[in-house]
């Protein structure tokens, strides 16, 4: 007896033709939406691409991570043109952000992952209150020096969570420097910065055991290219930083809301 997953794989799965046109307008959407939130739509490829038919880990897994790495990168230029990104603080996070995503990484069958995703959603939950609420931790200016110290320690912390889930990036960026009191356009231009070199680096580790069709590769950048330029120059043009913090906070109670119901009953 087929499962209800695999029946509904079947149900929407196409030929390569089809998904090679459908696949960039999925693209051209979830980038420019997720671009405004310094996120790379990774998060939202994976699942999409899977239950479209592709295979997961030659497929789905680096198709996300490259398209992410194109989408982080475009929308960067925007936001660094613009002046929202803070090298100080996100140098550092970034090298840090690698180096403790192998210690994640190694200890990712000694902890439990049910009860790391349960903290994290909660942890996400409590920021989203927080940002609703219009509540920052401080006001006062930090130094370069303090930047570049909070940068070694976010993206410390950061690495050890993405290697030990096997994903993130954005998703924890964000969250961490609006909690250490960065404003929101600056967190997302900072965030983008960060996660294009750690889903490049994603990509690149995937890559001698993918299988990518070349349309589908080359349509789908084109489209987070435009995707991404578009919702960077809406952010920064159109959405105020309390309509920013306003949509941030409903953006991660949903994050934090998903991650517990996909951990409980999938």
């Amino acid at each position: 007896m087929i499962s209800t997953h695999l029946l509904f794989i079947e149900l929407l799965q196409m030929n390569i033709n089809q998904l090679q046109w459908l696949i960039p307008l999925i693209v051209l959407f979830v980038s420019f939406f997720l671009s405004m939130f310094g996120l790379g739509g990774a998060q939202l490829y994976v699942p999409i691409f899977y239950f479209l038919g592709l295979n997961l880990k030659t497929e789905v897994i680096p198709l996300a991570l490259l398209l992410n790495f194109v989408s982080q990168l475009s929308a960067a230029t925007i936001y660094f043109k613009n002046k929202l990104i803070d090298i100080y603080a996100g140098a550092p996070l970034m090298v840090t952000a690698i180096i403790f995503s192998f210690i994640g990484a190694y200890f990712t069958r000694r902890v439990s992952s049910q009860l790391i995703v349960v903290l994290i959603s909660l942890l996400l939950i409590i920021i989203a209150i927080q940002k609703l609420l219009s509540w920052q931790p401080t006001k006062k200016k930090l130094s370069k020096s303090k930047k570049f110290f909070i940068g070694l320690i976010a993206g410390s912390l950061i690495g050890f969570i993405i290697g030990l889930l096997g994903h993130g990036g954005g998703s924890f960026v964000v969250p961490t420097l609006l909690f250490l009191g960065f404003p929101a356009k600056i967190s997302v231009g900072t965030s983008s910065f960060v996660s294009s070199f750690s889903a490049m680096a994603g990509f690149l580790a995937h890559l001698k055991h993918s299988t990518l069709y070349l349309n589908m590769v080359v349509f789908g950048i084109i489209a987070a290219i435009t995707g991404a330029q578009l919702g960077s120059r809406f952010m920064v043009k159109k959405i105020s930083e309390r309509k920013l913090n306003l949509l941030f906070g409903i953006l991660l109670l949903l994050i934090g809301a998903q991650l517990l119901v996909v951990e409980f009953l999938f």
